[in-house]
């Protein structure tokens, strides 16, 4: 079972601040999610305002995360709508989604900045870490191949605490060893 990050949230003005398991304090989906749908020239409609509310609430969840959260907050929904609203919520930058390899895909509230992910090679904790510079070199490619970049994704690959405390280091939970 994957865990996720657990965070202290405390609310200033209309923002939703995010206090990190790694003490990093970061901005959130403001608090009036009807008005970052207007904003956005979307219709306020009560799936997508309980879409944004589940990946909120649970940093880096998956769709399937997110489709038990909302069937258990507002009843009925069908699976095919949650993934429409994640789909257009990440379209218009209110939602991001990462996808580390050998992984379903994740949604977070936390866009618009240079942050990148840890990844627990074991239990597949996910975490926010801030770039190691705090500017944006990994925006500046050697050999750009004349694209107009916008987003890097780093992920680091480790293991957690919790596990490095419980297991030997193994180089990789999703590596199948084989002999001859």
């Amino acid at each position: 079972m994957r865990e996720t990050e657990t965070a202290r949230r405390r609310v200033t003005g209309d923002t939703l601040l995010t206090e990190s398991s790694i003490g990093v304090t970061v901005k959130s989906v403001p608090t009036d999610a009807k008005e970052v749908l207007r904003n956005n020239d979307l219709q306020v409609t009560a799936q997508r305002l309980a879409v944004m509310r589940a990946v909120a609430d649970r940093a880096h969840a998956t769709a399937v995360d997110v489709v038990e959260i909302v069937s258990d907050g507002i009843g009925s929904i069908s699976r095919q709508s949650v993934y429409d609203t994640l789909t257009l919520l990440t379209e218009r930058g209110i939602l991001r989604r990462i996808q580390p390899a050998g992984s379903a895909a994740l949604y977070e509230t936390r866009t618009g900045d240079n942050h990148h992910h840890l990844v627990c090679r074991s239990c597949d904790r996910v975490v926010d870490t801030d770039c190691a510079t705090g500017e944006t070199p990994c925006l500046i490619p050697v050999d750009d191949g004349d694209f107009e970049v916008d987003e890097a994704e780093v992920i680091y690959w480790g293991l957690c605490p919790d596990c490095r405390v419980d297991k030997p280091p193994a180089r990789s939970a999703r590596l199948t060893h084989t002999t001859d």
